[in-house]
């Protein structure tokens, strides 16, 4: 999909497309987007800022003199806009994790949601999964009926919420008469602003408690039809986990991600043992220097390498990039799958072009390889801007997988 706005920076584009697309299931409206979009300078992470901050607590307010007056439908959905508009606001802003606007954005967004949740039929329930320590957060979405259901255990990728995947997947599974459970596990936006837990590879250590607390303690749950579905970085953390976890039904990945290493030395000039081992150095000036230079010139590049570090709690952006080398499929994991996989693919993919294509040849279990085009307007890192779509063909795909 061409650019709309930002038409020589393709990463504040993509953010637009992201909130635009979340319209799809009451996450935006298009003109309070492109409003808000028009008056951001590109490339401009201040002004970013200070525009989606403005539509957010615009929206927050509608929000709160529409529930004051009783409009309960109102306030909950502007309310589900205005958490949206907080999480767009602080996005590129973890280059300094200390920057007092993040933690007062993050909140914002959370208490909005915790606000819309209250307003829904039934309520949305915030909830805490023991987790090694401390509770990993996030909300269960209760299908109609009493009879037990299938549950779709949904999470995030590099930079998204478990907020944000009510509009990413969470109302599409529950309109189908799914449970579906939302969280943020290590290196996501909960985790990682309230315990300091960074992302780790080790995915399967973070699905397990999850699929333990949902069969222990959720008897509405039908244990034998817990799926996984992880969003973009989430494509690779969600089949890993599947490769050690086999009580999952079935593992989604949207989109597919084979190997984030490819992406750490795809820049580099030279045979990728040789840049991992510079990479992974005590010391590498001229790599040091090579990545400042890209992060110059690459708009996707400084976002990623910025909140990445943030996200992976490392200090440096070459220790950001050694620490991608970590998350992969190869040398069998992906083969270790079982059950039923859906590997989605998007033909322009801003961040991953390839890898889906990558896993789904690596995969032994029953598989469906599901591409999503830029004709079909659908071609977008995971299918921002075409929610619909592209949730009907993949709850489809599970509804026939589970037979629901």
């Amino acid at each position: 999909m061409k650019p709309m706005l930002f038409e020589d920076d393709p990463q504040f584009w993509y953010e637009t497309l992201r909130a635009l697309g979340h319209a799809a299931y009451g996450g935006s409206d298009f003109g309070e987007v492109v409003a808000t979009a028009e008056k951001i300078t590109a490339g401009d992470y201040d002004s970013w800022y200070e525009q989606w901050s403005a539509t957010a607590e615009r929206t927050a307010t509608e929000a709160r003199t529409a529930l004051a007056g009783g409009h309960r439908v109102t306030a909950r959905d502007a309310f589900l806009r205005a958490s949206n508009y907080f999480r767009s606001a602080e996005f590129f802003l973890h280059g300094n994790p200390d920057d007092p606007r993040i933690a007062a954005s993050y909140e914002r967004s959370v208490d909005c949601f915790h606000a819309a949740a209250r307003l829904f039929e039934p309520k949305i329930e915030p909830v805490e999964i023991p987790f090694e320590g401390t509770v990993l957060r996030g909300y269960f979405y209760r299908a109609p009926g009493d009879a037990p259901a299938p549950t779709i255990v949904m999470h995030n990728g590099f930079d998204g919420s478990a907020e944000e995947m009510y509009f990413f997947g969470g109302a599409a599974g529950l309109e189908r008469g799914y449970h579906v459970l939302t969280f943020d596990g290590p290196g996501q936006p909960a985790a990682r602003f309230h315990d300091g837990l960074p992302f780790r590879p080790d995915w399967e250590s973070v699905i397990t408690p999850v699929v333990d607390w949902l069969t222990d303690t959720r008897p509405e749950v039908d244990s034998e039809r817990i799926s996984l579905l992880g969003l973009s970085m989430g494509g690779l953390l969600a089949p890993r986990a599947a490769a050690f976890e086999h009580r999952l039904a079935a593992v989604i990945a949207v989109d597919g991600v084979y190997d984030l290493g490819q992406i750490s030395t795809k820049n580099l000039p030279m045979p990728r043992p040789e840049a991992e081992a510079l990479l992974r150095a005590e010391h590498a000036p001229e790599i040091d220097a090579a990545i400042e230079a890209l992060m110059k010139t690459d708009s996707t590049a400084r976002w990623a390498i910025t909140h990445g570090s943030y996200a992976m709690d490392v200090a440096t952006p070459r220790q950001f990039l050694a620490s991608y080398l970590d998350y992969t499929l190869a040398d069998g994991i992906a083969e270790k799958i079982t059950c039923p996989t859906l590997v989605c693919e998007a033909e322009d993919d801003l961040f991953f072009a390839g890898q889906a294509q990558q896993l789904y040849d690596h995969l032994s279990c029953p598989k469906t390889l599901q591409l999503f085009t830029v004709a079909e307007g659908a071609g977008a890192h995971c299918h921002t801007g075409a929610q619909r779509l592209a949730m009907g063909r993949i709850l489809d795909w599970l509804d026939t997988t589970l037979n629901h």
